[in-house]
C-alpha cells in the first residue's frame, strides 16, 4: 500500500518507467533500453499513419531522435512518445 495526495493505494507504486538508451535503426525501428535495464526494438511503422507521427515519415527526420527527460522525442520537442507506450508495445 502507498497514499499520494492523500489517498491509499492498493500493491506498490510503479517506478517512472525512462528511456535510457535510444537508437534509430533501418525501416523506422527503434533500439530501446529502460530504467528497469529492459531492452526492446520497436517498430515505428505503425505510427507514421497517424497525424502527429506523419512527419517522421521523413527518415532523416525520424533518425534524428534524442532523449530528453527519459521520453524521446524529434524536432525540438514537438514530436514525442511515451516510454509507457514504447515498453508495453
Amino acid at each position: 500500500m502507498y497514499i499520494e495526495n492523500g489517498i491509499a493505494y492498493a500493491g506498490e507504486k510503479a517506478p517512472m518507467l525512462k528511456v535510457y538508451g535510444i537508437r534509430p535503426m533501418k525501416d523506422y525501428k527503434l533500439w530501446l533500453r529502460f530504467s528497469d535495464g529492459t531492452t526492446k526494438v520497436f517498430d515505428f511503422t505503425q505510427m507514421l499513419d497517424k497525424p502527429a507521427f506523419a512527419p517522421l515519415k521523413n527518415v532523416e527526420l525520424f533518425n534524428k531522435v534524442y532523449l530528453d527527460y527519459g521520453v524521446p522525442v524529434w524536432n525540438d520537442g514537438d514530436i514525442d512518445i511515451a516510454p509507457e507506450y514504447l515498453y508495453a508495445n
